[in-house]
């Protein structure tokens, strides 16, 4: 009986070295991989230095929506707002940033995922009339982009109050 109780005691000294054995890891670790880093840059009223981090890459083909939707509410519960930053994307998270830039006119610009769609075969992503006149696409409506999906270090963004 004492020996059954020595192998039962020295199994468990065993199986709890084990677990105190395993690779802790830190959160930093289980960010994504990123591909690519870019120098510093002023993002917001030219007071707050924030580092943008590349993750994904890719390209879409964009259009454009506006006046016909402005202050109607968004997929996310927001209301829209031709005039800011954003876009409509089919299965993009809400919240995601992404960097935009036209190749054609080697414009850019951060946007942020706050709508579903567009509802157009061959279309990936909508952008605001703000947005299409920024990246200068506003005239032709249509066009192929340039797509980095992005995480902004250092930049604590105001909550967003749905209504």
């Amino acid at each position: 009986m004492k020996s059954l109780a020595k192998v039962l005691l020295f199994s468990l000294l065993l199986i709890l070295a084990g677990f105190t054995a395993v690779e802790q890891t830190t959160p930093e670790e289980n960010e994504p991989k990123i591909k690519e880093a870019v120098p510093a840059i002023d993002v917001i009223n030219n007071e707050q230095t924030t580092v943008i981090n590349y993750i994904r890459k890719g390209e879409m083909k964009a259009s454009w929506y506006g006046p016909r939707f402005h202050g109607r509410t968004t997929a996310n519960g927001e209301k829209f707002d031709q005039e800011a930053l954003t876009a409509a994307h089919k299965t993009l998270r809400f919240g995601t940033l992404l960097r935009l830039t036209n190749p054609a006119t080697d414009k850019s610009v951060i946007v942020r995922i706050n709508d579903r769609g567009p509802y157009v075969r061959g279309r990936n992503i909508d952008v605001s009339q703000e947005a299409a006149s920024e990246l200068g696409m506003l005239h032709k409506g249509l066009a192929r982009l340039k797509v980095e999906q992005v995480s902004l270090k250092g930049v604590n963004f105001p909550a967003i109050h749905l209504n």
